[in-house]
């Protein structure tokens, strides 16, 4: 399994953008994941398919304005300020 760093930017104003985002996240939960509280549009997921399958999986609910990122966390190379409990569940899935 490899952990994955996922972050992203609907681009849709007033109501659309409550959908969009709840069809997103719902999309999302495909795989297991963990969120900051903090970080309102990061998720790390854990998953046997590469950053371009998430990736290629994930834009199937996003317009062409939307932004995405997804990237591989390695276990010698990752720092940062999060809550205990995703550092746990990153570490758990390295």
């Amino acid at each position: 399994m490899a952990v994955y760093v996922v972050t992203w930017n609907l681009n849709k104003e007033g109501t659309a953008y409550q959908q969009a985002r709840t069809a997103f996240l719902n999309h999302l939960a495909k795989y297991d994941n963990t969120k900051d509280s903090q970080l309102e549009t990061v998720r790390w997921v854990s998953t046997t398919g590469t950053a371009s399958e998430v990736s290629d999986y994930l834009r199937q609910k996003l317009d062409s304005n939307d932004r995405l990122f997804v990237s591989k966390v390695n276990s010698d190379a990752k720092s940062g300020w999060l809550d205990k409990a995703v550092w746990d569940w990153i570490n758990q899935r390295l």
